[in-house]
Order: C-alpha cells, then sequence, then structure tokens
C-alpha cells in the first residue's frame, strides 16, 4: 500500500514502536514517520507507506505546532518533568512576565539539542551517552519560533500554545525560558497538535485499526500528490512524460508550467498522474528532486 496516514501517538509510547505497529497492520515493510515524538509525548505524527516513504524528507511545509504545559523552579536532567531533579527554586514567576515571555522567545534563534536527543555526535545517539552519564559538546541549530502564545498561568504553571520550525525541542524551548527567568523550567506535557498539513482531526488511534480489511486500509491512506497540491504544477506532454520516467533531463523551456517561480513544482504527467518533484535549474533544466512514479531508468537521456 501507498500513501500517508496520521496516527495519534499515545503517551508512553515510542515514534518507532507506531512505525512498527502500523507497518504490521498495514502487512508493509516500508514506513517511516513525518517527525519523532518524545515517549511522554503525544498527537499528530504522520506515516508514510511503501512508494510514500520517499516523501518524508520532501513535505512542502514542515512547521509544528505544539501544547505544552510548562513549570518554573525545577531543572531535569531530561528537561523535562520525567527527569532526575538536578536543582529546584522557591522563586515565583509573575504573570506579567509572561507577556515578555511571548515577546522574547519568538522569530529566529540559535538552540543546543538536548543531551537526551537522538541527535548523533561522531556516531553515537546523544540518549545513549547521556544514558552512561556523558555529556558532550553540541552544537547550537537553528530553529525559527513563529509563534508563541502563553495559554494559561497559575502558580508557576501553565500551559503554551508554539508554532515553530522542523527540529525544534520543545522541552529545550522551556528549558531556556526557565533560565531566562532566572528559576529554571521543566516541560510537564507535551501534545502536538500539527505536522504540516495534518492536525488532530486528521488522527486515527492504532486501536482503531487492528482488524479492518485490506480494502477498509486502503480508504483511510492519503494519497500522495495530496501532500504536494499546494504547488504550482509543470505539466509534460506524452513524449516529456516517457522520458521523465525514464531518468530523463528534460528542458524547461518546452515544459508548461503554471508559473515561474524558484521553488519546486509538482510534476504531472500526460496522463495527470503524479510523476514527482523538480525545479528549474542550472541551463534551464527540470532538474528532478524526487521521483515518486519512476518508471525505468536504464538511460538519462538529454531532451
Amino acid at each position: 500500500m501507498d500513501g500517508i496516514i496520521c496516527i495519534y501517538k499515545e503517551k508512553d509510547v515510542t515514534s518507532f514502536d507506531v512505525v512498527a505497529q502500523v507497518r504490521r497492520i498495514f502487512d508493509t515493510k516500508k514506513a517511516g514517520h513525518g517527525g519523532t515524538l518524545d515517549p511522554m509525548a503525544e498527537g499528530v505524527l504522520p506515516i508514510f507507506l511503501g512508494n510514500a516513504t520517499k516523501a518524508v524528507d520532501f513535505c512542502p511545509d514542515n512547521t509544528k505546532q505544539y501544547l505544552a504545559g510548562f513549570k518554573f523552579g525545577l531543572i531535569t536532567d531530561t528537561q523535562d518533568i520525567t527527569g532526575k531533579v538536578l536543582s529546584t527554586d522557591e522563586a515565583y514567576v509573575s504573570r506579567n512576565k509572561m507577556i515578555l515571555i511571548e515577546r522574547w522567545f519568538k522569530g529566529e534563534m540559535m538552540q543546543t539539542p538536548p543531551m537526551f536527543s537522538a541527535v548523533k555526535v561522531d556516531g553515537q545517539r546523544l540518549y545513549d551517552l547521556a544514558r552512561q552519564g556523558k555529556e558532550v559538546e553540541r552544537k547550537p541549530r537553528p530553529i525559527t519560533i513563529y509563534n508563541l502564545k502563553i495559554q494559561k498561568y497559575e502558580d508557576n504553571e501553565g500551559e503554551m500554545l508554539v508554532t515553530c520550525s522542523k527540529g525544534t525541542y520543545i522541552r529545550t524551548l522551556i528549558h531556556d525560558i526557565g533560565m531566562k527567568m532566572e528559576t529554571g523550567a521543566v516541560m510537564t506535557s507535551l501534545v502536538r497538535t500539527r505536522s504540516g498539513i495534518f492536525k488532530l482531526e486528521d488522527c486515527h488511534k492504532l486501536g482503531d485499526l487492528v482488524g479492518r480489511s485490506p480494502e477498509e486500509l486502503q480508504k483511510l491512506l492519503m494519497p500522495l500528490e495530496k501532500l504536494y497540491e499546494t504547488l504550482p504544477k509543470a505539466h509534460l506532454d506524452e513524449e516529456q512524460t516517457r522520458l521523465f520516467r525514464n531518468g530523463a533531463i528534460l528542458d524547461a523551456d518546452r515544459v508548461r508550467f503554471d508559473t515561474i517561480q524558484d521553488k519546486g513544482y509538482y510534476i504531472e504527467g500526460a496522463d495527470g498522474v503524479f510523476l514527482g518533484l523538480g525545479k528549474i535549474g542550472a541551463g534551464h533544466k527540470l532538474e528532478v528532486l524526487r521521483r515518486f512514479n519512476t518508471g525505468s531508468q536504464d538511460n538519462q537521456e538529454q531532451a
């Protein structure tokens, strides 16, 4: 089966476990997820199946949205409430400071990945090193907080809604806020409410999929092309379609585009089938970003 299904990941389950269960339910060897969620987190987890696994790293919208609980006055080794407490602070953070937090922690910034994360350093996962009691230097990474809104706040505990770029660690964001407030802070809960175009209302629980027929499961899959339907199209004629499916590099001057722009195109064959993603590159050629309906690629023809 090929397509995408949005799963509601529940607490105390890893993203890897969800992928493994979906693989068994859909009886497929090829499956991948659209962004890891910590075991304590829950919410939107898109799963890509079959030919759609090629699209995991080619999502046109990689923004995420989270509803996160937080508590001032604690620092833990995991930066969330499940970790080993390293320090406590009884200082009170006033409600007025919430307005400043919303202002200070918005926009582009650098974020250092936490030790308890899947990031690799010299070929080793940071969480493996952390469990050995080791801490290594991590390079800060650029992230963007598009919006941060404190939804609730009382007695040093609250809830925030965060819209951010791919790769943002919300528990690290909360930890950094705590350091700014000079009290420390930990994440107490996390729900991913959106991942790209996928929202909570699009989700299915794993238990609801068990026992369904292959035909029923197929109907639940979102076609891959729907992921890219907002992109402008590059329309190929019959000859261009044949050449593209055989790995050809097409002359962009001979292709009909909805509009000319620098970003990616939805490449549509003469039969209306979604073939892949491309862009206009050097020499005004239609460069392939990813093929999804490849056909034969024995020859790299020039057209």
